[in-house]
C-alpha cells in the first residue's frame, strides 16, 4: 500500500440543492463485502429516502472500483461520485450518498453536481492520510546521551513512539525508511558510536498532526 491514500476515519457531510438534501456518508472498506455492508446498513438507517448512491475503491492501485446510480439517470450519481474519490486519490473506501427528494428536478448536469458535490463535503469530515514505508527503530542510550539524541531525532522528525528510563533510556521511533541509513548514521556520529539504533519491524506508517503512526 506503500504511496496509496486511504482513510483513518470516515465522516459525513449534507448538502442541499433545491429542496433536495444529499447526505454523504464515507467509510474506510477493505473489500467488496464490506462495501455490500456497509450500503445495506445506511439503507436501513434512512429506509425513507428514494436513492443510496455508492461508489468504491478497492486495491493497492485502485484498480477496482464500481458505482451505482440506484435509479438516478445512467452517469449521473455513481460516476460523478466515483470521479471525486479517484481525483483524492483514494483507495480502500466507500462512498454513499442518500438523496431525500425535494420536489423538484434538478436535470443531468444539476445531480452530476450535486452528487459529486456531497461527496467533496463528506471528504471534508474524514482524516486522509498517504501510505509511507516505514522502520521502528530501538535506540538505547545512557542519560549522558539522552539530550544529543533527543536533538537528532527532532531534527529529523522523528517520531517518539514509546521512552522507557531504567539504568539506561530505551526509545522506540518511528521513521519513513528513506531516513534510517541517514538518522542511523547521525546518531552514531553524534554519540561518538555509543548510541546504535536496532531496526524491530517495517511497519506502514502514515503522518497525522506532525506524527507518524502505524497504519492498520
Amino acid at each position: 500500500m506503500e504511496g496509496s491514500k486511504i482513510l483513518l476515519a470516515g465522516g459525513e457531510g449534507e448538502i442541499v440543492e433545491k429542496k433536495s438534501r444529499f447526505i454523504a456518508t464515507i467509510r474506510p472498506i477493505a473489500c467488496e463485502e464490506e462495501a455490500a455492508a456497509f450500503l445495506a446498513e445506511i439503507r436501513k438507517k434512512y429506509w425513507d429516502a428514494r436513492h443510496h448512491c455508492s461508489a468504491f475503491v478497492l486495491g493497492e492501485r485502485g484498480d477496482l472500483t464500481r458505482c451505482s446510480d440506484d435509479g438516478e439517470p445512467s452517469g449521473t450519481a455513481g460516476r460523478p461520485m466515483l470521479d471525486v474519490l479517484t481525483g483524492e486519490g483514494l483507495t480502500n473506501c466507500c462512498a454513499i450518498v442518500t438523496r431525500y427528494f425535494g420536489g423538484t428536478l434538478l436535470g443531468t448536469g444539476g445531480l452530476v453536481r450535486a452528487y459529486g458535490g456531497a461527496v467533496r463535503e463528506g471528504l471534508r469530515h474524514c482524516t486522509a492520510v498517504t501510505c509511507i514505508a516505514g522502520v521502528r527503530f530501538l535506540i538505547s542510550a545512557d542519560y549522558t546521551d539522552l539530550g544529543r539524541v533527543q536533538y537528532i531525532l527532532g531534527e529529523e522528525e522523528v517520531t517518539t513512539e514509546n521512552t522507557e528510563y531504567t539504568d539506561k533510556v530505551l526509545i522506540t521511533a518511528l521513521l519513513p525508511a528513506d531516513k534510517a541509513d541517514r538518522v542511523r548514521k547521525k546518531l552514531m556520529d553524534g554519540t561518538g558510536g555509543r548510541v546504535k539504533p536496532e531496526e524491530s519491524g517495517t511497519p506502514l506508517l502514515g503522518e497525522q498532526n506532525g506524527k507518524y503512526i502505524v497504519l492498520p
